[in-house]
């Protein structure tokens, strides 16, 4: 990323990008949190409604909240932000999707398969931290937070896994009725 970008900057860029799939998306993307500031990427992992992604710290840093157990991010918006792929994982999200998350698409309590697990939408605002600032500028972090970034939720989306299975990279994402 640019030194010199701004929200304005994100947003021109942004909307130069074409849209992700409303629906049939796929995952990118698998990232697991072993302990603070740790990243594996995988190109497949188990996911329990009891524990979220098997071996991520999940557990630890939010016992029973269950509604911010698994984190997703569209893959469009970590590329404008991170660039090179090997930077993803910085932005400390799990799943990196190629899917419209937005509200509109997916609204709180919307279900998604993922492979062969299935998830809840959270309720839960899902919000650009310091860490994330710090790594991809407070520009980033700002373009996110907007009312328009919030509503196509840039930053990212939660949600809870009610189905176990595994979910490798390159699997199909589609909107459960």
């Amino acid at each position: 990323m640019e030194a010199t970008s701004t929200v304005e900057s994100l947003e021109a860029r942004w909307a130069e990008t074409e849209a992700s799939p409303l629906d049939n998306g796929s995952v990118e993307l698998i990232v697991r949190r072993p302990a603070p500031d740790q990243r594996e990427q995988l190109q497949r992992a188990a996911f329990t409604a009891e524990g979220g992604l098997q071996g991520d710290d999940w557990l630890r840093r939010h016992g029973d909240e269950i509604e911010a157990q698994i984190t997703l991010m569209n893959a469009r918006v970590a590329q404008l932000l991170a660039g090179d792929k090997a930077r993803w994982a910085e932005a400390g999200d799990q799943l990196f999707v190629d899917l419209d998350i937005s509200q509109d698409n997916l609204p709180p309590g919307a279900r998604i398969q993922l492979g062969e697990v299935v998830m809840q939408i959270s309720t839960l605002p899902h919000t650009g931290c310091t860490k994330f600032a710090r790594r991809f500028g407070g520009h980033a972090r700002k373009w996110t937070a907007t009312d328009e970034g919030a509503r196509q939720r840039r930053r990212g989306v939660y949600a809870h896994v009610i189905q176990d299975g595994v979910i490798k990279v390159g699997d199909r994402i589609r909107k459960m009725p």
